[in-house]
């Protein structure tokens, strides 16, 4: 900064203040900075001009002593202030002060740091799928979830970092919840109760040899402390342990390996990381993560115990692509090649989640399993030990082994239960017929506009489907695309539709499924009346109170003047586009069925689920139109060329 400053550049420094030493596992940083020291300092330099951008703009006591001409601003303003600094000649400085978003997670845990009473929801009936929120957030707690109507997101409770950058993202689905707490699932006392009692298992004998255990996940889900816990309990029995843990980049998310070796005495312990073939358990926490290459050759075929959690845990290149899909039938194959049959599959997080409410308990429901399986070389009494010593949650974590030797010995009665507590909601439980699907999307129309409306779609469904056998027989793939995608077109989540979906009882209900206690809401939303925009000219989202609610009910009464002169909405160029593309759309699928045939059916398939990909609201739905729009004019211009088929004599 200081030969910039001597040479007379023209360029901005960034320096980020997150309160810790990140990238290696969250120390604190030496020399006890303060965010008022580096400003001073740079200053002092010869900066032209300084900016705080910080979360918290009026957390700095009035009486700290900056030097002249500094200024604070909030981090949403980011981009303008770097645009700012940019302009002046010199050498500016732009100090982004915000407490690293995993540190935080970790400090709360041990009540070393402010837990903010506030939780985010999203209202997946609305959820578009874009992927936005992803993209302003780079949060791996926001997870798709697989609906009736389409891949939608859903906050990951158990490991949001509370940083709330998601609700940025240009959509309307995001609520705040303040108040809550994540439900706790309260199992019935006859299900708790009523099993048979669990045999103890062969426990593994110490010999002269460590006992080398792999344990794999991703950072934030507690990877680390199943090694602590296996430590603790190996300590209580005198014997010897050594564990260390390969984390790699603090961020949460990011891969995490626990290499833990037990001994009779530790004497018998001369290296602790677990090379080729060398773990006798391999405790598998995430699945993407457990079939690495390195996981995967520390396995001894036949020998070695494997334990998989199956839940499709999405990495961080789910947050840039919208699309991505966890290839776990590839990922268990690998696994299987490398272990043999005896390898054990089982959803624990979605066991987890179902019996406590979070997917924290998790691994300590593994772990449960790989003792009962015989795979862990320390007593029972040692590990519920080891949980009371640790001291977080010791009775769900107790109750989580528990469950995970019940399922070892009775997968299928477990099993039973657990799909008794995960009733799915109604919008996520798919169809299992065409004429299903067809249905429910009638039902939706009628409720989105009326039956008359609904009969459109019906109508044009069936003209499809009537095609589709003449010339396919049995094959319903086309029909399958038009009748999902004019439903998506014929419901474009107008105001009036969005203020439905919130106000028609379904949305209380998921909110009461999911949390306890006094409940606040806000809602983030950016009306068009209003026409707040950014630096770039995209509108800005605003937070809007319960009151919103009452004003929803009314707005979702209004839908009888959706289309008519009265539509208030109906003239925004966003509306008048998406009534255009299901105008569009209706003509595509006659110029399909009328020039439809076996050999450009592929094609015709194709052409008819291109409105998969018009996702979003606003600037994010137009970007994404684009894209759709060129891919449908190369496969049109395909499929109108295409040759006619050729018939034989004999036909």
């Amino acid at each position: 900064l200081r030969w910039a400053v001597g040479s007379g550049v023209n360029i901005t420094f960034k320096i980020l203040f997150n309160d810790a030493v990140a990238m290696t596992g969250g120390q604190h940083h030496e020399g006890n900075l303060t965010v008022d020291m580096i400003a001073r300092q740079v200053a002092a330099e010869g900066a032209q001009k300084i900016v705080i951008v910080t979360d918290e703009p009026d957390k700095y006591p009035s009486d700290m002593a900056w030097p002249h001409g500094l200024t604070i601003k909030s981090r949403d303003a980011l981009e303008p202030v770097q645009r700012e600094l940019a302009a002046i000649p010199g050498t500016t400085v732009l100090i982004y002060d915000q407490t690293c978003a995993a540190e935080k997670r970790r400090r709360r845990k041990r009540w070393l740091y402010p837990d903010p009473d506030k939780r985010v929801f999203i209202n997946e009936r609305v959820c578009e799928g874009c992927g936005d929120c992803g993209v302003a957030s780079n949060c791996v707690s926001v997870q798709p979830v697989e609906t009736e109507f389409g891949r939608k997101r859903t906050i990951d409770q158990s490991s949001c970092n509370k940083d709330f950058s998601c609700v940025d993202g240009f959509c309307p689905a995001f609520v705040t919840v303040h108040g809550a707490r994540p439900k706790r699932v309260e199992m019935k006392a006859e299900i708790a109760t009523d099993f048979p009692p669990l045999p103890e298992p062969d426990i593994p004998r110490l010999g002269a040899r460590p006992y080398g255990i792999l344990v794999a996940g991703v950072g934030g889900t507690g990877v680390v402390t199943i090694g602590a816990i296996l430590g603790m309990a190996a300590h209580l029995e005198g014997k010897g342990c050594g564990s260390v843990d390969m984390a790699g980049l603090a961020q949460k998310g990011g891969t995490v390996y626990s290499h833990i070796k037990i001994a009779a005495k530790p004497d018998d312990i001369h290296a602790i990381s677990i090379s080729a073939g060398g773990a006798d358990l391999v405790l598998g926490c995430d699945l993407v993560v457990s079939g690495a290459a390195k996981v995967l050759a520390a396995i001894r075929s036949r020998e070695t115990g494997v334990i998989v959690n199956t839940a499709e845990i999405y990495p961080g290149d789910f947050t840039r692509n919208a699309d991505f899909s966890v290839p776990t039938a590839r990922i268990e194959q690998a696994i299987r090649q490398a272990a043999g049959e005896g390898a054990v599959f089982w959803d624990a997080t979605g066991s987890a989640t179902a019996l406590f409410g979070t997917a924290i308990a998790t691994n300590m429901f593994l772990l449960g399993l790989a003792w009962q399986r015989g795979f862990v070389p320390l007593a029972e009494a040692s590990l519920l030990g080891a949980i009371e010593l640790n001291g977080e949650a010791v009775e769900m974590n107790k109750m989580a082994f528990l469950w995970g030797r019940r399922a070892a010995f009775a997968p299928d009665r477990v099993s039973g239960i657990l799909a008794r507590a995960k009733k799915p909601a109604e919008a996520r439980r798919m169809s299992a017929t065409l004429a299903e699907t067809i249905e429910r999307r009638t039902a939706e129309l009628t409720a989105y506009q009326n039956a008359a409306y609904a009969e459109k779609y019906r109508a044009l469904v069936a003209k499809v489907e009537a095609a589709d056998r003449a010339h396919m027989g049995s094959a319903t793939e086309l029909t399958e695309a038009v009748a999902r995608n004019l439903f998506k077109l014929m419901a474009a989540k107008d105001e009036f539709e969005v203020a439905r979906l919130y106000s028609d009882g379904v949305f209380a209900e998921q909110m009461a499924a999911a949390f306890d206690g006094d409940t606040r809401l806000q809602f983030h939303l950016a009306p068009p009346i209003l026409g707040r925009t950014n630096a770039k000219g995209e509108p800005v989202k605003m937070a809007f109170g319960a009151w919103m609610m009452p004003i929803f009910k009314l707005l979702a009464a209004a839908k009888i003047l959706r289309g008519t002169p009265l539509d208030i909405f109906g003239r925004a160029p966003e509306r008048r586009m998406e009534r255009q593309l299901r105008t569009d759309y209706e003509a595509l699928v006659e110029e399909i069925v009328a020039g439809l045939n076996p050999d450009n059916h592929v094609l015709a398939v194709a052409l008819a689920a291109i409105p998969e990909k018009i996702r979003g609201f606003g600037h994010v739905k137009l970007r994404h139109i684009e894209a759709a729009k060129a891919e449908e004019q190369a496969l049109l211009m395909q499929f109108r060329t295409a040759p006619a088929p050729v018939r034989l004599a004999a036909e």
